[in-house]
């Protein structure tokens, strides 16, 4: 009697693609002197003006001391702001010369963008995006 193999481990194939992708991205930002998740921060800081460490870690969905290490270099470098906000509550904003980093970055990482897209297929991603959203909402349910 024959089984079906067992299909590829999700995490695993997840892992894979996500370091492929990463490395293209950080490839094409390296001029920038930015990662891609350096600019993934930037980015959705930026999108809010001021957030809390905490919603922000939720929103990149990122363990607290995972994001809190990636904050350092950019506000050593000056792109963030870090502030105090209350009793055990930290914000970030992004800082002038942060946008201007993100500005700087933001030509490179279009041109992956539209690459990578361009290749795939807009309706592949969309479908993928889309999939991959609900696999994400999945996976932090489960975790509650």
């Amino acid at each position: 009697m024959s089984t079906a193999p067992d299909p590829a481990c999700a995490c695993t194939t997840l892992r894979k693609a996500t370091r492929a992708v990463t490395r293209l991205y950080d490839e094409a930002l390296a001029p920038t002197g930015m990662t891609i998740t350096q600019f993934a921060i930037l980015r959705n800081v930026a999108r809010r003006g001021t957030v809390a460490l905490s919603r922000l870690a939720e929103i990149l969905v990122m363990e607290r001391t995972s994001l809190y290490r990636a904050l350092a270099p950019l506000e050593k470098l000056g792109w963030l702001a870090i502030a105090d906000a209350g009793a055990r509550t930290k914000t970030v904003t992004v800082t002038d010369a942060g946008h201007a980093a993100l500005e700087r970055a933001g030509v490179p990482w279009q041109a992956m963008q539209t690459r990578l897209i361009g290749a795939f297929g807009a309706e592949q991603w969309a479908a993928l995006e889309a999939t991959l959203g609900r696999l994400s909402t999945l996976a932090q349910e489960a975790d509650a």
